[in-house]
């Protein structure tokens, strides 16, 4: 079995200077040893990665990507590179490392951060399903991913003295849940192209039924099985990834985010395409929440609230791409069939909700 994300050779016009960077190493004393190659990750549309082999190991290089400069709070390296040093200081082990953070836009045109390379398999929802995986595998699997964020969910978030290295820093967790609700209706609003009833529905129901918040806890805010890093014989979870979202708040907008890209196998094929959690063996959403207040010690019983919330968001992420294709702003024929796809989240969390059940 071999890992799903490879290294590429670099993209025309994205090619990172290596003597430059070879040179600001050396300044730095990182440690970091002379680069024998530069790769890039392939995969992803936002911030770029490479991939940097020297003599001393391999590191994962993370930038903006080219044009994003004037992108207002977007792409935020300086962050990203602060989250995975703050959560070294707290002890939890299954993040990357970082190793330097470079502020200066002389070395490269742009602030970057460098970690290290954590090798292993990452399961994704095109190639996951030809990988002929076991379903007792897919069970140990996705038992791993609920206690994995129920262990994020335990750390020690800290005290509020900001001039102290603690997790709360990472957020405003009072009145989380009004910020995000009303933030995505509002991003709804913007990008709205159809009118959607199912949308509209959704919207009045979660600012009319929200939920007393619970005690903050760090979140990941997009926890799923492509991201993380699986070791090599699929045994246990070597490190989590994608921390640019990473905030604190109420615990259960994190598990209500990862329910939403927890398709089941009686789920329609466009929510089966966003997650291998249909394939036979994992665990179903109940079964997820179910073993999540058991790891947790926590109250689930309004799981269905965040877990709507969920998939309105999804969907509002989705209607933004769709709102760019619309206005011409991008020409990518994958994108011109993506109102279904709001539809189908739409009505599902509607669904949810006469069901009252995930």
């Amino acid at each position: 079995m071999t890992p799903q994300d490879t290294a590429k050779p670099v993209r025309t016009g994205e090619e990172l200077n290596q003597a430059t960077l070879q040179t600001y190493f050396d300044e730095q004393q990182t440690g970091i040893g002379p680069i024998v190659e530069i790769a890039q990750f392939p995969g992803g549309y936002s911030n770029l990665t490479y991939l940097l082999r020297t003599e001393t190991g391999e590191y994962v290089l993370r930038r903006p990507p080219f044009g994003a400069k004037d992108i207002k709070g977007g792409h935020d390296m300086g962050r990203e590179f602060r989250v995975l040093s703050l959560l070294q200081s707290a002890g939890y082990g299954r993040a990357p490392k970082p190793v330097v953070f470079c502020e200066d836009e002389a070395v490269m045109g742009c602030p970057f951060y460098v970690m290290e390379r954590v090798p292993g398999i990452i399961l994704r929802a095109q190639t996951a399903p030809k990988m002929g995986l076991s379903s007792d595998t897919l069970r140990h699997l996705s038992e791993r991913l609920v206690d994995e964020l129920a262990t994020l969910h335990a750390l020690d978030i800290g005290p509020t003295d900001p001039a102290r290295p603690a997790l709360i820093q990472l957020g405003k967790p009072e009145g989380y849940i009004r910020r995000q609700v009303d933030g995505w209706h509002k991003r709804y609003l913007a990008s709205q192209t159809d009118e959607l009833p199912a949308m509209t529905e959704l919207a009045r129901w979660l600012d009319q039924t929200m939920p007393t918040e619970n005690p903050p806890t760090l979140l990941h805010n997009d926890f799923k099985y492509d991201n993380v890093v699986l070791a090599p014989d699929l045994s246990d979870i070597r490190v989590v990834l994608d921390w640019e979202m990473c905030t604190v708040g109420d615990p259960l907008m994190d598990v209500g985010t990862a329910l939403s890209y927890w398709a089941e196998a009686d789920d329609d094929p466009f929510r089966k395409s966003f997650n291998l959690t249909w394939l036979p063996g994992n665990l179903t959403r109940q079964q997820f929440a179910n073993r999540y207040a058991e790891r947790s010690g926590r109250d689930v019983s309004n799981l269905l609230y965040y877990y709507v919330f969920g998939l309105f968001k999804n969907a509002v992420v989705i209607q933004q791409i769709y709102a760019r294709f619309k206005k011409g702003l991008t020409t990518d024929e994958r994108f011109a069939g993506l109102l279904a796809g709001v539809q189908a989240l739409s009505r599902h969390g509607v669904e949810a909700v006469e069901k009252g059940r995930l």
